[in-house]
């Protein structure tokens, strides 16, 4: 057995992702380890779970300090406890493949230090496919510095002797970037550094940097500040050309990336200009002559310590970013006009601005709020954002989805409504009254309360919380969505609890002849029962972001053969399926309308629906016909993907169908089925439904329009 490895892991309020990381150690194919664990203050959640995990093994070591001091105090406590030959470091909500251990220590030889490969991943659960015999090692010399671009300690196993003879420490003065005090001058006294990029560790981005940020998602005030310190620190101790080369080249790249995108709120160079003037005397001025012109010319004004001549080519320098970014493409173009031009215009006090399920639909609680408003004859002009121009009544000025026309009468309207997100580069202005409508009742878990993201973009929550900020109203169907909304979208501004506006149609209309002009008006036959399927989408089942795939697990030919006769199924899938099904084989039974507007008028012709963790079915719940669900995906969708805010098996006023011929059963004894669920759905009724009466629609506009009139 090769020497023992001390692995220091540092621990601050983590505990969702304690236990995979101490696993993922214990699990290692080289076992004479260590775990150094450093509770650094935490608070006494994740305390319990450190003591609970500290009887797992004997080789873990839990060290609990009084109140937090850094990563950096945290991790020099380890090493100042570490009893082995080696050290590694891991961060608490990182993890490792079985054999990363294994491969560094047997490929260090006679070095101080070996450097592996650092993978980002979003994922509690990350495949390294590792093939055995296939690995190289390479050596860095002159380059050394190149394998430091992550300006990170982590994946480095490193001799303790070294450290302790070199005298290595990790930054306690900053939070962010005090790796840089450490791994810096490790590689700065080794000649040689080898690299195994086929050992891999898994750096987890996590994906709530709202509720629980890492230290990489920091605001970036303390980004700057901490690294403008630890910049400072290395140059005082560096008498090294190529290290003091490294140091400046990096510290230039930290400035346009992060310091010039920070800067561009004007007010913020306040908060720096003294600190980069005496940090930009200190670079070396022939690395700066290798930048652009607007850099040089900045520099010159932090040199020379004139900040009014600095924030005058801040703002050229920032303007020409945007401008360059906006020439790349129309929509870019159209945004940068957004910003400079159309909101600088004189905004319409009685202009609404109108979409729905991103400009798909004439739909859902925009369009009859529209039309209370329209019909009450108010004194407003309306706008729609629509993909493609549609029939609506009322005539108002239709703007296609990102047009130029679509980001000037945005820009121009002192209202908008819409029931699904406007995109975060849309800023709202001084006075804009931002109604957010939403479009359901949640079952499935929403935003802060998701753990694991599996959609197709891994900055949900971040880009959501930007976005929802500007909401000043939200619509809640029921008390039970209003305690969600709360948390799920960490909102706290009014909640408009009225029920939903999309909802009064199903009182309204809900008679014989009302129902048969519907059906008429869809070519739908009338001597035939009607079946709603509405299934929801997946989310780790897409094209791309916001464009998700379906596979049609009801077997269509089984329905029809059993079932035309008496019946016709309708098809809706979810706004954000991109693929349309091809149902043209069951001609006469299966129609898609998938791409019809108005769902509610579809709830209305139908006898069954049927559907699995769509929020139609609260909706549907208010006409009391049989609801059946289809859930042949329950255990993956509840346990992996989303998870439910309520057990579907207790709650739901309708039975749970695992295969296709459970559904046709199901159908062929609907009076009975909806016998037995009678009492569940009077409870749910009562539980989900009772705040609709036909209204919502009035008394939503009534505290919008009126009210700010």
């Amino acid at each position: 057995m090769k020497g023992l490895i001390s692995v220091i892991v540092p621990v601050y309020n983590s505990e969702d992702y304690l236990e995979k990381c101490i696993e993922s150690i214990l699990h290692q194919t080289y076992q004479n380890v260590e775990i150094l664990i450093v509770n650094d203050g935490s608070a006494q959640k994740c305390t319990d779970k450190l003591n609970q995990l500290a009887h797992l093994n004997d080789s873990i070591k839990v060290y609990h300090l009084s109140k937090s001091k850094g990563a950096g105090f945290a991790r020099n406590h380890g090493i100042t406890n570490a009893n082995g030959e080696f050290v590694y470091f891991l961060d608490s909500d990182d993890y490792l493949p079985e054999k990363t251990l294994e491969m560094l220590i047997n490929n260090i030889q006679d070095y101080c230090i070996i450097r592996g490969k650092i993978k980002k991943t979003t994922f509690a659960n990350s495949l390294a496919v590792i093939l055995e015999g296939l690995s190289k090692l390479s050596h860095y010399t002159d380059n050394k510095y190149n394998l430091l671009n992550n300006k990170s300690a982590l994946n480095t196993l490193i001799r303790r002797d070294f450290i302790l003879k070199e005298q290595l420490k990790f930054s306690e003065q900053v939070n962010l970037y005090s790796d840089l005090g450490f791994i810096v001058p490790a590689f700065n006294k080794c000649e040689v550094v080898p690299y195994l990029k086929e050992a891999i560790y898994f750096k987890r981005k996590r994906n709530d940097p709202i509720s629980n940020p890492s230290l990489n998602q920091s605001d970036d005030y303390y980004k700057i500040k901490d690294y403008i310190h630890i910049y400072n620190k290395l140059k005082d101790s560096s008498n090294d050309e190529a290290l003091n080369t490294y140091i400046d080249k990096q510290f230039l790249n930290f400035y346009r990336k992060n310091i010039v995108t920070y800067f561009k709120e004007y007010r913020s160079i306040d908060n720096f200009y003294n600190s980069l003037h005496k940090t930009f005397i200190r670079l070396n001025h022939d690395l700066v002559n290798e930048h652009s012109t607007v850099l040089k010319r900045e520099a010159n004004a932090l040199i020379n310590g004139t900040i009014k001549q600095y924030k005058r080519i801040n703002v050229q320098h920032q303007f020409l970013r945007e401008l360059k970014s906006a020439v790349k493409t129309k929509k870019k173009f159209y945004t940068f006009l957004y910003r400079k031009v159309f909101m600088k215009t004189k905004m319409k006090k009685d202009f609404v601005f109108f979409e729905s399920f991103l400009g798909k639909a004439y739909s859902d609680n925009p369009k009859y709020i529209y039309e209370y408003m329209l019909h009450n004859k108010m004194r407003y002009k309306y706008v729609w954002s629509v993909l493609e121009k549609k029939d609506i009544p009322g005539d108002p000025i239709q703007v296609k989805r990102f047009s130029l026309r679509y980001f000037y009468y945005l820009a121009k309207s002192k209202y908008w409504v819409s029931n699904s997100r406007l995109p975060k580069y849309l800023n709202k202005r001084d006075g804009n009254i931002y109604l957010q409508t939403w479009h359901g009742t949640p079952l499935k878990t929403l935003v802060f309360d998701i753990k694991d993201i599996y959609s197709a973009d891994p900055n949900y929550k971040s880009n959501f919380y930007i976005q929802s900020r500007r909401w000043d109203y939200l619509n809640s169907p029921n008390r039970y969505s209003s305690k969600i909304f709360r948390s799920a979208f960490k909102y706290d501004k009014q909640m408009l609890e009225y029920g939903y506006a999309r909802n009064d149609i199903l009182y309204q209309r809900n008679s014989y002849d009302a129902i048969k002009e519907i059906k008429e008006r869809l070519g739908l036959p009338i001597n035939k029962k009607v079946i709603l399927y509405a299934p929801t989408w997946r989310d780790d089942e897409f094209f791309s972001r916001g464009n998700y795939k379906f596979t049609l697990k009801l077997e269509l030919d089984k329905m029809q053969a059993k079932l035309a006769s008496d019946y016709i199924i309708l098809l809706r899938t979810h706004y954000h399926i991109a693929n349309q099904l091809d149902v043209s084989e069951y001609k006469d039974f299966v129609i898609d309308f998938s791409l019809y507007d108005d769902i509610a008028e579809l709830y209305l012709v139908s006898d069954i629906l049927i559907t699995d963790y769509s929020s139609v079915f609260f909706d549907y719940a208010h006409l009391k016909r049989p609801i059946l669900f289809y859930t042949y995906d329950i255990e993956k969708y509840r346990d992996q993907l989303r998870g439910f805010y309520f057990d579907m098996e207790e709650e739901v006023p309708g039975p749970l169908l695992l295969t296709t011929d459970e559904v046709i059963n199901a159908i062929n004894q609907i009076k009975q089925v909806h016998a037995n669920y009678q009492d569940k759905y009077e409870a749910f009724y009562n539980k989900y439904c009772v705040w609709d009466n036909g209204n919502a629609a009035e008394n939503t506009v009534k505290t919008i329009f009126v009210d700010n009139e």
